[in-house]
């Protein structure tokens, strides 16, 4: 894995890195900056920075603190897939005390394989959740 810091916060995100990061999604590429942003303004902000700052990937975590946490916009710059980014943003969430233990839903198309190393199970096509504790 290429040398890259985890940071957690709405603080450390930088905008116009996720706005090229999502326009190489298929479910976000035609989202809107203004909903990105309140969008990241509303959840638990996980990025993957380079060296010089550059953000290479995020992962959203939409939670209640208390029942359920909804896991959203999992996304890694496609020059750097396959280096284990991904999964060391699921692990970062993984270890997060504030959301973990709590009830996880998420949806992909193609990306089941990878949530099932983090005690996500499927639940029909595209629909994955992680059970409580």
């Amino acid at each position: 894995m290429r040398k890259i810091q985890i940071r957690r916060g709405r603080e450390q995100m930088q905008l116009d890195d996720i706005m090229e990061l999502l326009g190489q999604s298929y479910w976000a590429k035609e989202r809107s900056r203004e909903v990105t942003e309140r969008a990241l303004d509303h959840s638990i902000c996980y990025g993957a920075f380079l060296e010089d700052g550059t953000q290479i990937g995020l992962a959203r975590v939409v939670t209640d603190y208390a029942t359920i946490l909804y896991l959203a916009d999992v996304i890694v710059h496609k020059d750097y897939r396959g280096d284990g980014i991904g999964k060391a943003l699921l692990a970062s969430i993984q270890e997060d005390a504030d959301v973990w233990g709590l009830l996880g839903v998420l949806f992909t198309k193609d990306a089941q394989t990878l949530y099932e190393k983090y005690e996500f199970v499927r639940d029909g096509e595209r629909c994955m959740y992680k059970p409580r504790g």
